[in-house]
């Protein structure tokens, strides 16, 4: 079995393949200060709950942005799971070409999405990853990664609105009724919500100008389901996307763990 790790900014999402299919998934707080033991009682015991054990795991792929957890991440899978994992960004072979001025730069989130988008989507794609950051990535035909835009993430808005304006609250995120807020909550709602929707069409329209040819939109990430029926400029909705291009790097990858 295969353990695919998946760390944001915000949140760090664990699921396990059989072989077959995804059959377990989990998400934790990303603290880049938590060690090796407290990810392992957390992971052990989730896993027991699925009726699975830690010392079925075969396989451990590791795609992070906070490079100061990828030690503790590594030391779960070599201390708990005796495994060697494998770290997108580490000598791991994507098989994608980065068409970009400096492919060092590209995050290996970016990277793993657009794998898991070319694996299901075909012609060329726009990919919007929405987490701490808003991320527009465009994928070629071809599979290549041709770059993108990055724009703060809906959570991070909401966040600095609040810090910001002594007298604006701490709010959660959901789509309101109307448009015209009749009080400061409905009015805060509704300027971040509609205003990433009116974001995501804005750029999506600008990208497709530019590309100037057909492109497929797919939405992903960890608030990405809130826009789901809030505007057609989001073709297909996917939570898999990114699981899906870590397992095909891993079955890319697997014999350098042999």
């Amino acid at each position: 079995m295969l353990l695919a790790i998946e760390q944001g900014n915000t949140n760090t999402l664990f699921a396990v393949h059989d072989g077959s299919e995804w059959i377990a998934q989990w998400r934790a707080a990303t603290e880049a200060t938590r060690t090796a033991d407290e990810y392992a009682v957390w992971l052990n015991q989730l896993m027991l709950m699925k009726g699975l054990a830690v010392a079925n795991l075969t396989g451990c792929i590791i795609s992070s942005v906070v490079p100061q957890s990828i030690f503790n991440l590594r030391n779960l899978a070599r201390r708990y799971l005796n495994i060697e994992p494998l770290v997108i960004g580490e000598n791991v072979d994507l098989g994608i070409d980065v068409r970009i001025a400096k492919p060092s730069e590209a995050g290996a989130d970016r990277l793993v999405n657009a794998i898991g988008a070319k694996l299901l989507y075909s012609g060329d794609l726009i990919v919007i990853d929405s987490g701490t950051a808003t991320t527009f990535d465009i994928v070629a035909d071809d599979g290549a990664f041709e770059g993108g835009l990055i724009a703060p993430g809906i959570n991070l808005s909401l966040q600095a609105l609040h810090e910001a304006a002594a007298k604006l609250p701490r709010i959660a995120i959901q789509r309101p009724e109307h448009v015209i807020g009749r009080g400061t909550v409905e009015a805060m709602q509704s300027g971040v919500f509609w205003g990433y929707i009116s974001l995501i069409e804005g750029l999506v329209g600008r990208i497709k100008a530019e590309w100037g040819r057909p492109m497929t939109v797919i939405g992903t990430g960890g608030v990405a389901s809130l826009f789901e029926g809030a505007t057609d400029s989001i073709d297909h909705f996917d939570s898999d996307l990114t699981i899906r291009g870590l397992l095909a790097i891993w079955r890319r990858n697997a014999h350098l763990t042999d």
